[in-house]
């Protein structure tokens, strides 16, 4: 699986030696065995969750910028852990109201010993951090129009939210109405077995 993943990263123009394939590997394999008991993911194949996991996740990898990063219904951690993986010098917090997989990310970040990333229980619009974020992301998590209810107040004019999607990006877009944001739909880079084809990237109008 190890010769997947670097022909996957080299797909999406990352280069293989600047990134902890071995940590990845050892994710999805915690990921695959917490699986069988707590359901975390509907992916139960370890390769398609190389593919739709973590080549997923690193597709998105040069839209990240700052220090300080949120990760929005992260689940087992996508992309928030894969990202801070890739991202030593970055700080992470994970958020999530499931407690099976806040127990989940909580061992992974033991086990594979991260120490850039804060794990937090809670649902997003209850969640007031102590200073704001350079990036959001979120992956999965609710339509767009939902998204931006249950975040707004994480957004300020300083910073991105950015929501991974599949084919569906351009008719959420349309579907929001009225809005104080400047929105710009990206294309991403695949790998092969990739579901995510589009990043919306979202800012609060100056």
């Amino acid at each position: 699986m190890l010769n997947k993943l670097k022909t996957g990263l080299q797909t999406l123009s990352l280069n293989p030696e600047k990134l902890p394939c071995d940590q990845y590997l050892a994710y999805i394999a915690l990921l695959h065995k917490w699986n069988q008991a707590y359901n975390l993911t509907a992916i139960n194949d370890p390769e398609q969750m190389l593919s739709r996991h973590v080549l997923d996740s690193l597709s998105v990898l040069s839209f990240i910028k700052g220090q300080h990063c949120l990760d929005i219904g992260t689940g087992p951690g996508l992309p928030g852990m894969i990202l801070a993986l890739a991202l030593p010098e970055t700080n992470w917090v994970l958020l999530d109201s499931n407690q099976k997989k806040i127990r989940f990310l909580r061992h992974v970040k033991a086990e594979l010993g991260i120490d850039n990333v804060d794990i937090v229980e809670s649902r997003a619009e209850s969640y007031k951090p102590e200073q704001d974020f350079d990036t959001i992301i979120s992956r999965a998590f609710a339509p767009l129009n939902r998204l931006l209810e249950l975040s707004q107040h994480l957004i300020t004019q300083n910073n991105q939210l950015l929501a991974m999607k599949g084919k569906q990006a351009s008719d959420e877009i349309n579907e929001l109405g009225e809005h104080e944001f400047v929105i710009t739909l990206n294309r991403l880079e695949q790998a092969a077995g990739a579901s995510i084809a589009n990043l919306i990237q979202i800012r609060r109008v100056k």
